[in-house]
């Protein structure tokens, strides 16, 4: 089967997502109830919103975050050559979000804006189960366009992988469909995360077309599958996406996770975290472990071996961003793989 060579590639991974900073606190339940939060689900707020939650808020922590952010933060920290498209305005959040990343490994050219919405931010409240209930104000991302997208980073990453939620916003929208076309035009490989079963639910047929004829590497939680193909178990989904994608990694929680291309199956035992201390980043971390283990040619099982490891290890910590080395996890994954070469598209 023809490959394509990562080597030649200048990144593995290149991201588009929403830049946002995580303002992560503790919470009980009584006050998650008392704010009437959707509870372990992403919401969209507004600034007012935003800061009648914020002084509701308990001892916080700012941490860089964003969903695809995260993913390519945890593939630099596996030794992976990452990259990163996201808005931040000219403000001491996008300085933070900047050097964070950077700091991280990752290749991020966004320039900040001195105009229009500050940085985005998300408050994420932890609840004691270690569940978290993100609300988040978009700011600077809400004008994120195809005028953002660097055309040479896309042509010059093996993988572009795509954030779900960018699909709240029209332009924003608009700038993943033009990095698509960017990405065929130089016959990459095209991956994206449907972030939430929420999101899923406002831009269903959207994401359809999207994976039925542009998208190789789907990345989706079972709740938000089940949304996608609006079934009622995780078997029935599973049977519509092998035929509509190339690649499918499909996770449940503590079930484990699935990785499916076309009649290869592999069942993936969920890997038991040291403790439980915040989910938040569980799927990003998934992520990042697959699309590091497949960009260095390892065996599908092996990807989503490591994949469920670094869930694990972000589940034991505070925050989206591992604070205890990730390459550890890479190697040990890679000493014990098959190798199996990214199909071309």
């Amino acid at each position: 089967m023809q490959t394509v060579s990562t080597e030649t590639a200048e990144f593995e991974v290149l991201g588009l997502g929403n830049a946002i900073v995580d303002v992560v606190a503790y919470a009980d339940d009584a006050l998650v109830e008392e704010l009437a939060l959707a509870r372990g689900a992403m919401t969209l707020v507004d600034w007012e919103r935003m800061e009648f939650l914020y002084r509701r808020l308990g001892p916080a922590r700012e941490i860089s975050g964003g969903s695809c952010a995260n993913t390519m933060a945890a593939i630099a920290a596996m030794g992976g050559r990452a990259a990163y498209i996201g808005r931040v305005h000219d403000d001491e959040l996008g300085r933070i979000f900047a050097h964070d990343i950077r700091a991280a490994g990752v290749t991020f050219r966004s320039r900040p804006t001195r105009s229009g919405p500050p940085t985005a931010r998300s408050i994420i409240f932890v609840t004691p189960d270690a569940q978290r209930t993100m609300n988040t104000y978009l700011g600077a991302c809400v004008e994120l366009a195809p005028d953002d997208v660097d055309e040479d980073l896309v042509t010059g990453a093996a993988i572009t992988y795509l954030e779900g939620y960018l699909w709240d916003r029209p332009e924003a929208k608009a700038a993943c469909l033009h990095a698509v076309k960017v990405a065929h035009r130089a016959g990459r490989t095209l991956a994206l995360t449907l972030s939430d079963a929420f999101c899923v639910d406002r831009w269903r047929s959207e994401f359809h077309e999207l994976i039925t004829t542009h998208i190789d590497i789907l990345f989706a939680n079972e709740s938000e599958l089940t949304s996608l193909y609006q079934v009622a178990s995780f078997d029935e989904a599973l049977q519509r996406v092998r035929k509509d994608v190339r690649f499918a990694a499909l996770t449940r929680g503590a079930k484990g996770s699935v990785i499916v291309r076309g009649d290869e199956v592999h069942v993936i035992d969920a890997v038991r975290p040291a403790r439980l201390a915040d989910t938040t980043g569980a799927g990003d971390l998934y992520a990042a472990g697959f699309l590091r283990g497949l960009t260095a040619g390892l065996d599908l099982a092996s990807c989503g071996r490591l994949a469920s490891a670094c869930a694990a290890r972000i589940i034991e910590e505070y925050g989206a961003r591992a604070q205890t080395p990730l390459r550890p996890l890479f190697e040990a994954a890679a000493a014990g793989a098959q190798r199996s070469p990214l199909p071309a598209r």
